[in-house]
């Protein structure tokens, strides 16, 4: 094993790390709208992320800095065919933080109730376009040989894309609410409950599809867990932890349920990861183009000072993470200072 192996692991890590911390955040700004009818419950649904949705963004921070240091050919390609939805994720990012931190600083109800669809739309649009990508690399790109990826944006939002666009959001709406069935009582935490088998069904449907699809189209990724035995144990483990999800919510287990929904997340990412491998980014107009794991990765000597960082910081990083959610734990009440 390589030491660009290990690092495409750890990346392969980090991002699940993302999309399971972030990934509720962006599914409680799905269902905002909708679980929460007066103004003091979109308050207790704010607030239910607020000590920790920004933390949860450094998680991406993380795995920009890994793909720039450890695989910078690959960073410089999406951003050549990627930029112009690079800048719409950045956009809708920016209008989920001013929604948030705006949201309460005026009575008025339309000012509140503007800001309460900004959040909704800038939460449902982060967790398309992310889908959208990660189709788009399962799939492949009109990656040319000197690196350059020759799509428009418009090219970007094909079928297959969309599909996995739309599967996420229904993956993260799933995820946020489990959280907020953590988070809430009352009348609204009943309303959430609601909203999970509906949820569930929703991202059972939609990924079986997109699981069948990759099958059928995908060939690249197809290919591996059709050649060899050992992939196909990931996503049998995601559709195991899904119907552990379930089984432990019916159970009364909320927080395991919690923790299960975060596993299938982590499990479905690995799946790809495994059907890509050593493929970071593959090409739809030749496959010697692919940028892989070989050729894409920084010096040994950079990668080891990396690893050694990483060591040092990963656990730090997680050791706050923890500790947030450890003080904020419980069930959300607003106080004075709440958003």
């Amino acid at each position: 094993m390589s030491l660009g192996d290990v690092w495409f692991g750890l990346f392969v890590i980090i991002i699940a790390g993302y999309l399971i911390l972030d990934g509720f955040d962006m599914g409680v700004g799905i269902l905002h709208p909708f679980v929460a009818k007066t103004d003091e419950e979109r308050r207790i649904v704010l607030n239910s992320i607020g000590p920790v949705w920004d933390g949860n963004e450094v998680w991406i921070v993380l795995a920009g800095g890994v793909l720039f240091a450890a695989f910078s050919p690959v960073y410089a390609s999406l951003f050549s065919g990627f930029y112009l939805a690079f800048m719409l994720v950045l956009l809708v990012m920016i209008l989920r933080t001013v929604a948030i931190e705006f949201r309460s600083k005026r009575p008025s109800h339309r000012w509140r109730q503007s800001w309460d669809w900004v959040f909704f739309i800038a939460s449902l649009g982060l967790a398309l376009l992310l889908g959208v990508a990660f189709g788009n690399i399962i799939a492949g790109v009109d990656l040319a040989q000197d690196g350059d990826i020759k799509e428009s944006l418009i090219d970007l939002l094909n079928p297959y894309a969309l599909l996995i666009g739309v599967s996420t959001v229904s993956m993260f709406a799933l995820h946020g609410a489990l959280f907020l069935n953590l988070k809430t009582e009352g009348e609204l935490e009943r309303c959430v409950r609601r909203s999970i088998p509906i949820a569930m069904a929703g991202f059972f449907a939609l990924t079986t599809i997109a699981v069948i699809s990759t099958a059928i189209w995908q060939d690249e990724v197809s290919d591996r867990f059709l050649s060899e035995v050992w992939p196909m144990i990931f996503p049998g483990l995601a559709l195991v932890t899904l119907v552990a999800t379930w089984y432990l919510l019916q159970r009364g287990l909320d927080f395991w349920a919690f923790i299960a929904s975060g596993a299938t997340i982590a499990l479905l990412l690995i799946s790809g990861a495994i059907g890509m491998f050593p493929n970071l980014l593959i090409s739809s107009i030749n496959n010697d183009y692919n940028l892989t794991v070989d050729n894409s990765a920084a010096a040994s000597n950079t990668l080891t000072v990396m690893l050694v960082v990483a060591l040092i910081g990963i656990p730090l990083v997680l050791l706050y993470t923890a500790g947030i959610y450890y003080f904020f734990r419980g069930k959300t009440a607003l106080g004075p200072d709440s958003y």
